[in-house]
């Protein structure tokens, strides 16, 4: 899970930021209704199938199934139990991948310019929708109000579900490697894919949207003090560097932010805190999502291409690391994070000072700053290593 222990911070300290635009509505009446109230029965909910799945992984490997296992069923649960993992003596070591043939600085700069449009454009266009879902109402007349939706977990119900089938035909249609690690060690990944998909949703009712990127953004900060008060890492001076001028950034932002109408300081802790943990699926959802999407055609529209969004943002994600490396993709994704802040200040009216524009490009600088540091102590590392002459057989 992402740690953006820092924002929490800074709102905590200073309560009275605000968020910029059109702001969610104060606290709920009912106390059921409590973000925290509602993270307990999601909790409650992922722990009556994930404490059974873990005790049956357990009591599989401790009887030795693989060995003695028979039956209709062996397959299946070699495959989540087990896996097909080969023995250290079966092992084989990976031959280099090899360049195609094709592979010329043209194609190159035309997969790169392929990767970075299909990235923007995929979040980009999920950011925009995921504000217009989460802060907006359906329905408006004008007799009426409308309606807001609120039920962030049938959101992220829909695009697991469209996720699935996108994967699925990807399977199908691309030729994929032999998977040897047991079905059981992806629900790791998954589940904190899910956790903070549901809080991303969630902040929006308490948050602006420029605020959830800044404080995505800002995660370095809690990463490098949590690893060197627990794991007692070093760190370079520059990275030292970065993180103050990311946190210089984002209290310019904050603190240059005026109070929100309709907004409070337990509304805006509240926000922060949901970017810092997870949730567990929440119980009924989808009916009262469904009864939503058949009232509003508008909102199912909006839901079904976020969801698609989302899901063929993972496929470039995953082919923009294998072509061009992490470091790429960092920076078009901290890129992506820039143009998210803008397009949300132009579309939905969030008012930006000068003072925290400048903060928002101190924090990007920093980031990118990084990344670059980070490719020159690799390169330099690549030319430390010393080449072994060859050794003549006598």
């Amino acid at each position: 899970m992402d740690a953006r222990w820092w924002a929490v911070v800074v709102l905590a300290a200073f309560p009275s930021l605000g968020a910029g635009g059109e702001t969610p509505e104060g606290p709920p009446e009912s106390w059921t209704q409590l973000w925290f109230f509602r993270f307990l029965v999601n909790a409650a909910g992922y722990a009556s199938f994930m404490v059974p799945g873990y005790l049956l992984v357990q009591y599989f490997r401790r009887k030795n199934y693989l060995e003695t296992g028979r039956g209709l069923c062996f397959p299946l649960v070699k495959a989540c139990v087990f896996g097909n993992e080969p023995k250290a003596s079966d092992e084989v070591p990976l031959a280099p991948r090899t360049e195609a043939a094709e592979t010329t600085p043209m194609w190159q700069a035309l997969k790169l310019l392929f990767c970075a449009t299909g990235l923007q454009v995929s979040y980009l266009t999920w950011g925009v929708l995921q504000e217009r879902v989460m802060t907006r109402s359906y329905g408006a007349t004008a007799t009426s109000p409308g309606e807001r939706f609120t039920d962030s977990q049938f959101l992220v119900l829909m695009n697991r579900v469209l996720a699935l089938i996108v994967a699925g035909l990807s399977c199908v249609l691309c030729k994929q490697p032999r998977h040897g690690a047991p079905m059981y060690r992806y629900s790791f990944a998954s589940l904190s894919n899910v956790l903070s998909s549901w809080c991303q949703y969630e902040a929006l009712k308490f948050v602006s949207f420029p605020t959830q990127v800044l404080a995505k953004a800002s995660k370095v900060i809690p990463v490098m003090l949590m690893g060197k008060l627990v794991s007692r890492r070093s760190y370079e001076h520059w990275e030292y560097l970065t993180a103050t001028l990311i946190s210089i950034g984002v209290s310019m932002f904050l603190l240059s932010s005026g109070p929100e109408p309709r907004s409070s300081p337990a509304t805006t802790l509240s926000g922060l805190i949901l970017l810092a943990v997870g949730s567990l699926l929440e119980q009924g959802a989808l009916l009262e999502g469904t009864r939503f999407m058949g009232r509003h055609s508008e909102f199912a529209a909006h839901a079904l291409l976020l969801s698609i969004c989302s899901a063929c943002g993972q496929l470039f994600i995953f082919y923009t690391i294998g072509q061009f490396g992490a470091a790429v993709f960092t920076i078009i994704m901290t890129l992506r994070q820039a143009f998210a802040i803008l397009l949300s200040c132009l579309l939905y009216g969030h008012t930006v000072t000068v003072v925290g524009g400048l903060g928002v490009a101190v924090v990007f600088a920093a980031l990118l700053l990084r990344v670059y540091a980070r490719g020159r102590l690799k390169q330099r590392g690549k030319k430390a290593v010393p080449v072994e002459s060859p050794v003549q057989k006598v």
